[in-house]
């Protein structure tokens, strides 16, 4: 096992700059699982309202070219209500939970001297809490990753990790070399262990945000789902994907992405093209499950029920959003 030596702990740095401006106004996120309808529902309270800018929470519209599969807001959407935090880096670039809340802060930034009213959109995890919860995300340490890679013994990596962060290294398992590997680089680069960063994620402290979530019944969402990959395989989600596989190597979060790992396998010639969408499908419906099970844990979320028509939750959400905002000038 190649020797790092742990630094001390460092001194404290410059004070972390909250993802949530202070004085900005108050941001509203609606939430749901995948499929919800919960875009369509902000976009139109963005058009009743006039005084309001969209901002996503999705891991996955940040890359550009990756549209029909991330059921990105459309061109049209996007002309007629200003969208933030998509398409800023290319499937082949690396981005990480850091660099989506610098995007974040400056768009609320930017909102907030416009005068208008943030509404944040999404479902991904977390890069929901590192928004909401404004989570602590640990800095890059190159020289120390790429000495670890060298170590082909995932279990020795874990033991040694065991040894600095016990806690951290209980969480993960032995095997999981990508967990591993970020763990020891964060634990030794810092010197702190990799738990800390993480402390407090399973707690709901009182956050800047207003959280209101769309509640669909499981049958609903897993209906949507698929007449969504239907739709989308009929604008061209095929075509989208084989153009992102005839161009440089997908990041691995990118080539990681619901739908497009299945199609690209369907590409490879690893499946056809009715099992890789099966597979997608089906795959999709365990996430909204694990979503959905992620959310109920979330005591701050007020629910808005709706039963196969999302938009059955407008008034509701307007209603929300005169509470947190007021009236529209």
């Amino acid at each position: 096992m190649p020797e790092v030596d742990r630094p001390p702990a460092s001194a404290a740095g410059p004070a972390r700059r909250p993802v949530v401006p202070a004085g900005s106004a108050p941001p509203l996120a609606i939430l749901g699982v995948t499929a919800s309808g919960k875009s369509a529902l902000a976009l139109e309270v963005a058009r009743r309202r006039g005084d309001v800018e969209l901002v996503s929470v999705d891991s996955m519209q940040v890359y550009r070219r990756m549209d029909l599969g991330t059921a990105k807001p459309t061109a049209a959407e996007q002309a007629e209500v200003r969208h933030h935090v998509i398409d800023l880096v290319e499937p082949w670039e690396a981005f990480d939970v850091a660099t989506f809340q610098d995007a974040v802060r400056a768009a609320l930034l930017g909102i907030a001297e416009r005068g208008k009213r943030p509404l944040l959109v999404g479902g991904t995890g977390l890069y929901l809490r590192a928004v909401v919860d404004d989570l602590e995300i640990p800095g890059r340490f190159a020289a120390i990753a790429a000495e670890l890679a060298l170590d082909p013994d995932t279990e020795g990596l874990h033991a040694r990790l065991a040894e600095l962060d016990p806690v951290g290294a209980g969480r993960m398992e032995p095997s999981n070399r990508r967990r591993v590997l970020r763990a020891l680089e964060v634990t030794l680069g810092s010197g702190r262990p990799f738990s800390s960063f993480g402390a407090g994620f399973d707690a709901h402290p009182p956050s800047p945000v207003h959280l209101v979530g769309l509640w669909l019944p499981r049958p609903t969402v897993a209906a949507r789902i698929e007449r969504r990959y239907q739709q989308q395989v009929a604008d061209g989600f095929l075509a989208e994907v084989q153009r992102l596989a005839d161009g440089p190597p997908l990041s691995h979060t990118a080539g990681q992405a619901l739908g497009y790992r299945e199609l690209l396998a369907h590409l490879r010639g690893e499946a056809t093209f009715e099992a890789a969408l099966a597979e997608a499908v089906t795959r999709t419906r365990q996430f909204a499950r694990r979503q959905r099970v992620w959310f109920r844990r979330d005591p701050r979320i007020t629910w808005l029920g709706a039963d196969q028509d999302p938009l059955v939750a407008l008034p509701a959400l307007l209603d929300e959003a005169t509470r947190l905002w007021g009236e529209p000038a």
